[in-house]
Parts: structure tokens; sequence; C-alpha cells
């Protein structure tokens, strides 16, 4: 099997080309590629595919073997892979996700891409479609007992959940024991959820902690990064369009008035190509 290894803002996956290479357990070598010191070394695996009604069709999955619906900085990936490899001569694209259709711009440089603004849709906002067990139809700064710890929460879906905790420190946080707590407080969260910590350092820039849902601690969530602006904005800690500094690197946000869509702009790069 050939690979290439690429990163969205330190986010990394193993990508395969399912044009060309044939996949029949995605599941188990998800697992098998993303372990870092027995396989490539990954947050999990992206297969790029063909589509019956976009452009391309991506799927993911987790470190863990378990399919997402969307990842922001791998979606990014797939676009630079399509174009830097002559599939399409396009800078507009549509992928097939699980959480959608998603529309990319790519931005090429010297015949590569080198950045790519991504359509991320319109958050979701009502607890039982992100999916969270509330009493009230959103759960925006609410106080939760996970015991012993308790935190404010926002919960944001950008096509997967998002629980999201503003806070000091984040540096120093151990976001490994408390995100794993959250992410499995199925009383809460029936189908688990990402967990992001966040601290805002000005109107138009904030920084952030991922703990991902079946991968933990990770460089980078793009659709966690979204999920940030809309929690801050809904919460009047952020402007609508702002900069979120990851431990990656940066992702510029924007979550627009007019159409309720949040755009994700950032790098993709590649890192090596292999076989296995």
């Amino acid at each position: 099997m050939r690979f290439t290894k690429m990163h969205g803002a330190g986010n990394d996956y193993v990508y395969v080309d399912c044009f060309r290479e044939h996949i029949t357990d995605p599941e188990a070598l998800a697992i098998q590629v993303s372990d870092r010191h027995k396989g490539v070394g990954s947050d999990g695996l992206v297969l790029i595919m063909p589509s019956d009604s976009c452009d391309f069709r991506m799927r993911m999955f987790n470190a863990d073997g378990s399919e997402a619906q969307m990842c922001g900085n791998a979606i990014r990936c797939v676009g630079k892979y399509v174009y830097d490899n002559e599939y399409t001569n396009r800078q507009t694209l549509t992928i097939e996700t699980k959480a959608g259709i998603k529309t990319l711009q790519l931005f090429p440089v010297n015949g590569k891409i080198e950045k790519v603004s991504v359509d991320m849709g319109e958050p979701i906002l009502t607890a039982k479609e992100i999916p969270a067990i509330w009493q009230e139809e959103r759960l925006i700064h609410r106080e939760i007992d996970f015991k012993p710890e308790r935190f404010f929460i926002t919960t944001v879906s950008m096509g997967n959940p998002h629980a999201v905790i503003f806070t000091q420190g984040v540096e120093t946080m151990n976001i490994a024991e408390i995100g794993k707590k959250i992410e499995h407080a199925t009383q809460v969260f029936p189908e688990k959820t990402n967990v992001e910590f966040v601290e805002i350092l000005a109107p138009n820039h904030a920084k952030m902690r991922v703990w991902e849902r079946g991968s933990g601690e990770t460089q980078a969530c793009g659709t966690g990064a979204c999920a940030v602006l809309v929690a801050a904005v809904l919460n009047g800690l952020l402007e609508r369009k702002a900069v979120i500094s990851l431990l990656g690197g940066d992702l510029e946000i924007e979550w627009d008035a007019e159409n309720n869509h949040v755009y994700m702009t950032g790098e993709a790069v590649k890192v090596f190509d292999g076989k296995m």
C-alpha cells in the first residue's frame, strides 16, 4: 500500500489514494498506521475517494479505529493532494464527508497548494443535535460536575461534537486526565465529544489545546478551532473573525453574520510519501 503523510497545523494523518489502492478494513488500518512507535505515526487515517455527488470524497478514521464525521485540517490536505497530483486543476472543489458537503478554495503557489480555505457550513447549537443531553435547548456556559472537577461548558457541533472550556493557563493544564473524563461523560455526551481548552488573548486572538475524541491530545483540530470561535462569540469573548493558535500553528476562523457559515483557512503540508 502506498500512502502520503500530510499535516495541517501539526494535525497529521496518513492519506491513502483510493483511486489507486483498495482498502478492505480501514478501522484496523487506522490503528496500525497511527501507532507512533510501530506504525507510520499519525492522528489517524484518511481515505481519498471518488464521489457520485461531489468532486471527491473523504473518509477519516481516528487513531483508535473509530470513523469520524469530519476534520478541518484533514480536508485541507485532501484539497492539496488532489490538486498537487493533478486529479483536478480547479481551485474551488466540493468534498463529500460524513458531515455533509464542504467547499474548498485552494491557493496555489508555483503550482502547489500551500493554503486552503474551507466553508465549514453552519454551526449546530441545539443540544439534541450535537448531541448533548441537556434540559435546555442550548448548552452555553453551563456548569457541569465531572467529579471532582466542575467546568463551565459551551457545546457546538461542526459536524462533530465539541465541548469548549474557557480558562487560563492552558499550557500547564493536565488535559489528558480532564479531556478523557469529559470525552467519555456519556451521561452528557452520548456519542462522546471533543474537548477544547481555550485562553482568550485579545478580541481577535485565542489559544487552545484540544483533546480529540478517539485520538487524545493532538497538535490541532480544525473543527475544534471553528467551534472555539463560535463558542467565544456566543459568550462575548471574541470577534467574529479571529486567529486561533494551536500547538501546531495558527488557523484563521471567521463566522459570517450574513450566511451563518464558518470559514477556516490554514496551511496544508506534505511530509513524505511511503509504502507499507
